[in-house]
């Protein structure tokens, strides 16, 4: 019982999630626990549940009468998480590169992968694939800690949100990867620490330029 709640909680989550993301639920749009319920055709327990980590993640917000909306995320909030991204990841590919030894199949997948989604022009696709490269780092470095710590923070849909405020160019976020490939390719823990300081330097450039567009 206890597994089946859990995974109700987080298939609402995301569904509810990537509406947000879609902008199928806008700021300031009322979420119902009893009509999402309804509508999945579940208690509303794991409703409540997925709100309740969808308000902790910042997405959405709870007024004591007024229920919950969904919350207008900022330009400062969104630039507050990329320098804790990048000392998280940093630390990751320093040890990325030293564990892998060159063997960087993996992120070469992700990074066609978001190379053809620029093609399509999908930025779920694209965020998909950019997280998936990131965490791959992540995970290559070995440390749980940094792996739990670095899952909090939401980075997919926070790559998605960035992109739509800023109207980043799809091809450009995806090519911004290349140097970090090729750095941890090399094997030199100091050039993947640096290109990864680079990788969120650029990244910040670029939203910044966005915002003034």
């Amino acid at each position: 019982m206890s597994l089946t709640r859990t995974v109700l909680r987080e298939q609402i989550r995301e569904l509810l999630l990537e509406r947000i993301i879609k902008g199928e639920l806008r700021p300031g749009d009322r979420i119902v626990e009893l009509q999402i319920a309804q509508e999945l055709g579940t208690s509303q327990a794991p409703v409540r549940e997925a709100l309740r980590e969808l308000q902790y993640l910042g997405f959405v917000e709870h007024e004591p009468y007024r229920g919950t909306r969904v919350r207008r995320v900022t330009e400062e909030e969104l630039a507050e998480i990329y320098p804790v991204r990048a000392a998280l990841e940093e630390l990751a590919a320093r040890e990325a590169a030293r564990r892998l030894g060159g063997d960087v199949e993996g992120l070469e997948e992700e990074f066609e992968a978001m190379r053809q989604a620029a093609d399509r022009e999908s930025l779920h696709d694209l965020a998909v694939h950019d997280t998936a490269f990131h965490r791959r780092i992540v995970e290559a470095a070995g440390n749980r800690v940094l792996l739990d710590t670095w899952k909090t923070l939401r980075v997919e849909a926070r790559v998605v949100v960035t992109a739509l405020k800023t109207d980043v160019d799809l091809h450009e976020l995806a090519e911004l990867h290349r140097p970090l490939l090729e750095a941890i390719r090399e094997g030199s823990p100091e050039k993947a620490g640096a290109a990864l300081r680079r990788h969120f330097e650029t990244l910040r450039t670029m939203m910044k330029r966005g915002e003034r567009a």
